[in-house]
């Protein structure tokens, strides 16, 4: 059979764990099963607050209302729309997951459960929104670890494949001046550009022309996705990247262009990563004063990034801790006593 054209379906049902049905009820059956949930549920909200309240109290929020107030209605509307299209695009990265596995949820469900994890994760990291948020929400509606795992699998591949492409043609055509003290100069972004690209056109070779198409990562089986579902990868991601930095060069009104708006974005997106700080808290803002200073005033810098982080990071997290809680309750208000 050609591995090629078969449907991703056919791949995961091919490929399919063994049925977890019967260790779920032998643990149901046990008088400490339902104590351990308990429990285990307590230590998720826990966490889930300690994050809230951590991530809280770093924000100044009289801030952010005086600079979203400045900002001009037109280009508030601009930037504001630019993060609609962004949640949109990255939102159904696990409608992809969805056709990808072959799993039967319905389409706003799982354009829900990307939501909720991805405004999470943005501000408290991929611990909490990623891991936590996907597999209890997905577990709640009845996918197995394996299905979730490869689900989770797919979209961070897709955003990162989307980021090595852009960022690797954007670093390699035309690097950024960085400042003399970085360990990293231009002719080494450069050379990083090159090695990005390397990685992102390998994964699309791999997922063209391999023949193994299987590997396994901690017990779970994960499966390269077939040629035409890449290119969509390549086609949603792309896009979402390039969108991210259209909001901020709309929110800095023309102080500088567009290529080197998006450059900057690129760097503090990684360095964000790296720092593990969440919501990359200080790292955005640090790496666009010292690449930007130069031709943006730091106090308009600092407005644009301080509304980017409004409109991107905070209204998301406070619509989607309001959407989890719901969906919390419609499933304690249906589930069996």
């Amino acid at each position: 059979m050609n591995t090629h054209s078969a449907h991703p379906r056919e791949f995961a049902h091919a490929h399919r764990a063994p049925p977890r049905a019967r260790k779920k009820s032998r643990l149901a059956e046990k008088p400490w099963w339902p104590w351990v949930k308990r429990v285990l549920t307590f230590a998720f909200f826990a966490l889930v607050a300690w994050y809230s309240i951590r991530y809280a109290r770093n924000v100044d929020w009289g801030e952010v209302w005086r600079t979203i107030l400045e900002t001009p209605r037109n280009v508030l509307l601009m930037a504001a729309g630019g993060a609609v299209a962004s949640y949109a695009i990255y939102c159904s990265f696990d409608l992809l997951g969805r056709h990808y596995t072959g799993h039967k949820l319905r389409p706003f469900k799982v354009w829900q459960v990307n939501f909720i994890s991805y405004a999470f994760n943005l501000n408290m990291g991929s611990l909490v929104g990623s891991v936590a948020f996907r597999y209890r929400l997905y577990g709640r509606l009845g996918l197995d670890v394996a299905t979730i795992t490869r689900i989770m699998t797919l979209s961070i591949l897709t955003n990162w494949l989307g980021y090595f492409l852009l960022g690797g043609a954007v670093f390699a055509i035309a690097p950024l001046e960085l400042p003399p003290d970085w360990k990293l100069d231009s002719g080494g972004l450069r050379w990083l550009g090159f090695a990005m690209l390397a990685v992102g056109f390998a994964y699309l070779l791999a997922c063209f022309f391999a023949k193994q198409r299987s590997t396994k990562i901690r017990g779970h089986e994960l499966l390269l996705p077939p040629p035409k579902m890449a290119l969509v990868q390549v086609a949603m991601a792309v896009p979402n990247w390039m969108i991210m930095g259209g909001i901020l060069f709309i929110l800095l009104q023309g102080k500088a262009d567009y290529p080197t708006v998006l450059s900057v974005l690129l760097v503090g997106a990684v360095a964000g990563v790296i720092t593990h700080v969440p919501a990359g808290l200080g790292v955005l803002e640090a790496v666009f004063i010292a690449l930007l200073s130069h031709r943006v005033p730091e106090g308009q810098l600092l407005a644009a990034l301080l509304t980017y982080r409004a409109l991107y990071y905070i209204a998301p997290l406070l619509i989607a801790a309001a959407v989890y809680l719901l969906v919390e309750a419609r499933v304690r208000k249906t589930a069996p006593a």
